[in-house]
């Protein structure tokens, strides 16, 4: 027998997300996922009119495959999924792992290598520009005990969450997006956070369930070299297979000077990948009602309702600030009360004052009015 669940959330990324067309080809990237909601995302991609192709992936055989690279063999394995890429026009990421530390072993020199010769020019350069996209984590009983919930509790939270009812919260974005467009300074303020930035000028996109899932955010990007500033980040955050904590970030003139955190020789390797990582490439607020505490998986993470996150690294094509990198870190500070406070500022106007929106244009967007 067919869950029922799983039906509906393949409806929602085939779709809500994709809008998948008649002859389009989707690919569906299945990193430990089960079966039959692989099958069941097959079907409702033919039953759109689509052409599904499907690859099935391991993370224990991934770190394999990282841990002891070599130049030659991530190229090939970058140039062979980047070909494939390019003849698709639309993906399905639904990506599993029942240990999230499975990678925290890999070499960093190897996650680098990733990154610069799989990664990027796989997903950096053209499915995110070039394809319809929309990247799914999957429940396992260790995001349950990372989340500090029962495996049946936090299924049922999961599928609440990703369920929702994103047109709602779609119309209820539009007028903080327009109050974005037209806002040129930005001021975060908060415990150990006090930082200013421009998005003048930078397009603002709204994050309403047709590129992740769960979703639930608006994002633009600070103008490159207009950062001053710090900034204390209050959650923890996993990056390419290690577990970071305590992040702290001082800015001048855009670019990262000093930065603290645990383990600070991972965090060092990350910021000095390129000349780019080390300058922000997003700045997000998150609103998704039913996402209310970290639990240490990002796509959750950034989208929980009185956050906000400030990315190193790589700006999207849809709202690009010129920087380039092979890094994109979306690392997030939570501003409710129970979290410590914050405030957000733009051009002098209190917008959103202990998680909460204080305009009466935005109040819309509180976890109260969507739901949650």
């Amino acid at each position: 027998m067919l869950d029922p669940r799983m039906e509906k959330l393949a409806e929602t990324l085939v779709n809500y997300s994709c809008r998948v067309a008649k002859g389009e080809h989707v690919l569906i990237e299945a990193t430990d996922i089960p079966d039959e909601m692989v099958a069941i995302t097959v079907r409702k991609v033919r039953e759109a009119g689509g052409i599904p192709f499907v690859t099935v992936k391991r993370t224990r055989i991934l770190r394999e495959l990282y841990r002891d690279a070599d130049e030659e063999g991530m190229t090939l394995t970058g140039e062979y999924e980047r070909f494939r890429m390019e003849k698709m026009q639309a993906y399905i990421g639904l990506r599993g792992a029942q240990n999230v530390n499975e990678h925290s072993d890999v070499p960093a020199d190897k996650m680098k290598m990733y990154q610069r010769l799989w990664m990027k020019p796989v997903h950096m350069e053209v499915r995110v520009p070039h394809t319809k996209w929309v990247v799914l984590r999957w429940p396992t009983a260790g995001m349950a005990q990372q989340a500090e919930m029962s495996t049946e509790g936090f299924e049922d939270f999961y599928f609440d969450v990703c369920t929702l009812d994103y047109a709602k919260m779609s119309e209820a974005m539009k007028p903080l997006v327009e109050l974005m467009k037209k806002t040129d300074r930005v001021r975060l303020v908060g415990p150990g956070t006090d930082l200013s930035f421009s998005i003048k000028g930078i397009p603002v996109i709204p994050c309403d369930g047709k590129m992740n899932i769960p979703d639930g955010e608006i994002f633009t990007a600070p103008v490159r070299e207009s950062v001053n500033g710090t900034i204390r980040y209050n959650t923890e955050t996993l990056y390419m297979g290690t577990k970071f904590s305590g992040l702290e970030f001082t800015f001048r003139d855009g670019k990262i000077v000093e930065a603290k955190g645990n383990p600070q020789d991972r965090l060092d390797a990350v910021l000095d990948s390129d000349e780019g990582a080390r300058y922000v490439g997003e700045f997000a607020i998150g609103v998704n009602p039913f996402v209310r505490k970290p639990m240490l998986d990002t796509l959750f993470d950034e989208k929980i309702a009185g956050s906000i996150h400030f990315t190193p690294g790589n700006s999207y094509d849809e709202a690009p600030n010129g920087n380039k990198s092979q890094v994109h870190w979306d690392i997030v500070l939570i501003q409710t009360k129970e979290a410590g406070g914050g405030e957000i500022w733009f051009d002098d106007t209190l917008v959103r004052k202990d998680g909460l929106f204080v305009l009466d244009s935005l109040k819309g967007l509180n976890p109260e009015s969507l739901g949650g």
